[in-house]
């Protein structure tokens, strides 16, 4: 049974944010998220918070400007995601724009089925290789646990600078410098920044230097910000909490994209998508735009997404975004078979009876796609409210390793738990990494069963029934008056994402007509409850979902403008079913 509960605001508080100009609707949202007044309404790059307070960024900063002053070779050592890629177009372009078009600088993205994750000893012998080769690796979205692979790059006569977001491990490599607001002793107040949003800061800070320095004037100084829709993009697309500092980023990204000003390959990519950059919003890069360019690191190699956002021609750009369109419809049917596979193991299990007993979801076959295992473990994480961890072989069918990725629910830390496991049974997890919603992680083959039962051990102390019980939290009712396609584009317009979530209401509704679209989506005809007899029935979805509902429901869902041959209208996207009303 599901548990609904409308987010608690004050009433005071939205009506001085409404008092200042802003939508009633939006105030009562933003009261329902934490903001006190209406000064933190603004999401001018003005707010930003300053690169001064990022560990190490002034300095590294410094570094970088001798660096680029001596043309010295540099290499980007990027990760295989999103962030990942984003970081790395944001760190080359950034670094080119000032330092010139002749800033011998490369970049270089490890094949996630081969290297693994990181700045690995394989990788930096790969980048040794180089020509020319580089005297100083920088890495992007990865690097605060490759304490091996810094002593390596040492080892062969280079300098590495990090630049990551991640957690780090019991000790920090031995790099020329880090940057990274989650290392030890960084006092920066958001400690949500997204790989790519930590590349920006250190340009603003080496953009200070090179002014400080004389290179530029106020007026004549590059405009990074120009890269802000690429920080937008790797930032929603990481799932970054969306504080105020990342929403700052968020909306100075988006308002690029909205004015037709953004990178190429960002233009390419919403025409890809059959999206409307026009009115690009959060929801188009994190389900849209983002996994498009996922899609090379999960399936092929991540290079191709990269050159993409490098690129400043726009044939080139819609080549590559169409290659990635048709990487990202083959990924969905693989992860199609490998969730139905999955389900029906599943299946198995909730008629014997063990999975009532489980707070845990572990999995693996031998034929699944190490690239695709995160997506279906965040389905089955949705779907059985779960931690989940699903696991591929790590080289292909002979290897006797096993790759997984995890996704968990809210209180439970995933990598924490992954830590306890290993502690309690050293060797057992023979390598992992990540946050406290999703984690990756390798090992034997062999181990599986042994690590199912100590990682569903350690879920069972850690997770509580509370923790397990599936909650939806919503914003409360909408007036009849409010559902219209104005609200719908009124809510779009906004910075919506994780730590700052799009709205869900909730209300009772009477279903007139219901049909399968495409044999797995349920399609309504509703009327809210009270509406009067002269308001017309609106038209309803719920995805992936094919049982019928009763006449009457109470509905948690998401309002949206729906735009077909000219015309706007509404949508409800239906999110959940108060069942225990109908009983």
């Amino acid at each position: 049974m599901s548990l609904f509960s409308q987010r608690p605001f004050s009433e005071r508080t939205a009506t001085w944010l409404a008092q200042s100009g802003l939508h009633p609707l939006l105030a009562r949202l933003y009261a329902a998220r934490g903001l006190q007044s209406p000064e933190e309404l603004s999401l001018d790059l003005k707010q930003l918070i300053s690169p001064v307070e990022l560990k190490n960024c002034i300095n590294t900063a410094g570094l970088l400007a001798d660096i680029l002053e001596k043309k010295e070779p540099m290499l980007i050592v990027a990760d295989y995601d999103c962030d990942g890629a984003t970081a790395c177009a944001v760190g080359l372009r950034g670094l080119r724009m000032l330092g010139g078009l002749d800033t011998p600088i490369q970049f270089l993205v490890p094949n996630r089925f081969t290297m693994g994750y990181g700045l690995t000893p394989e990788v930096v012998e790969l980048a040794a290789q180089q020509n020319p080769k580089p005297k100083y690796l920088i890495t992007v979205d990865n690097g605060i646990a490759s304490e091996a692979g810094v002593d390596r790059a040492r080892q062969l006569g280079m300098e590495v600078i990090v630049t990551d977001h991640h957690l780090p491990g019991d000790h920090l490599p031995k790099a020329l410098a880090i940057v990274n607001p989650n290392q030890p002793g960084c006092s920066f107040p958001s400690k949500a920044l997204a790989g790519v949003g930590v590349m920006f800061y250190l340009l603003v800070a080496l953009r200070a230097e090179l002014r400080k320095r004389g290179k530029f004037t106020n007026e004549t100084q590059p405009k990074v910000e120009n890269l802000l829709d690429l920080v937008a993009l790797g930032t929603v697309a990481d799932v970054a909490q969306l504080d105020r500092n990342n929403r700052v980023l968020v909306s100075n990204g988006l308002k690029r994209i909205r004015a037709g000003i953004s990178q190429p390959g960002i233009q390419a990519l919403f025409q890809a998508a059959t999206r409307d950059p026009r009115k690009a919003n959060t929801f188009d890069l994190g389900f849209a735009i983002g996994p498009r360019l996922n899609a090379a690191g999960r399936l092929a190699d991540m290079t191709l997404g990269i050159r993409l956002l490098l690129t400043d021609d726009a044939d080139e750009a819609m080549r590559l975004a169409h290659e990635l369109d048709r990487i990202n419809r083959e990924r969905r049917v693989i992860e199609s078979g490998m969730q139905e596979t999955a389900l029906s193991h599943l299946a198995e299990d909730q008629l014997s009876g063990t999975m009532s007993e489980r707070n845990s979801i572990c999995l693996w076959n031998q034929e699944w796609h190490q690239g695709v295992v995160g997506i279906v473990a965040s389905r089955l994480k949705e779907r059985f409210n779960r931690p989940a961890i699903v696991f591929a072989p790590a080289d292909g069918n002979t290897g006797e390793e096993l790759r997984g990725s995890g996704r968990s629910l809210t209180g439970f830390h995933l990598r924490d738990a992954l830590d306890l496991v290993s502690k309690r049974e050293p060797g057992l997890i023979l390598k992992f990494g990540g946050h406290a919603m999703a984690a990756g992680l390798t090992i034997r083959k062999d181990d599986f069963e042994k690590f199912d039962t100590c990682f569903q051990q350690v879920a069972s102390e850690l997770l509580t029934d509370e923790l397990l019980e599936r909650r939806h939290a919503h914003d409360g009712g909408l007036d009849p008056s409010e559902f219209t396609p104005e609200i719908g584009d009124l809510l779009a317009e906004e910075i919506w994402g994780q730590g700052f979530p799009q709205p869900v209401f909730f209300g009772e509704f009477e279903i007139s007509q219901q049909s399968l679209m495409k044999e797995k989506h349920l399609r309504l005809m509703v009327k809210p409850l009270g509406a009067g007899a002269s308001s017309k029935p609106l038209t309803a979805v719920w995805f992936n979902r094919t049982q019928s509902l009763p006449a009457k429901a109470r509905l948690a869902y998401r309002l949206v403008t729906d735009r077909y041959q000219g015309q706007a209208r509404v949508q409800l996207m239906i999110e959940a079913h108060d069942e225990a009303a109908n009983t």
